[in-house]
């Protein structure tokens, strides 16, 4: 469920927060972890990128969550910018 005050926490902020600093990781460390490049790595963390199933399966198999916990944060975070700025369309009715 989507918040409905407040954006969701995004995927880079939720690896950051909630997983590399409790562990005592640096981005750097988890990128050449992750054979990354740092900057992909920050991108993710700062925003500017997206996860993709890729980079899910690459985060959930280093961290045990699973790509579906990063592909769901990126789909909420997504879903919830776009309402934003989403213009209602009517429903398609039946032609007879």
């Amino acid at each position: 469920m989507l918040p409905r005050h407040r954006p969701p926490t995004s995927p880079g902020q939720m690896l950051l927060k909630e997983f590399l600093e409790p562990l005592g990781v640096t981005q750097k460390t988890f990128a050449r972890h992750l054979k990354w490049t740092y900057a992909r790595l920050n991108e993710i963390v700062n925003g500017k990128r997206r996860v993709t199933a890729e980079s899910a399966l690459a985060i959930g198999e280093a961290l045990g969550t699973g790509p579906e916990f990063w592909l769901n944060l990126q789909r909420d975070f997504d879903l919830w910018h776009s309402l934003r700025s989403h213009r209602t369309v009517p429903l398609l009715k039946k032609v007879a």
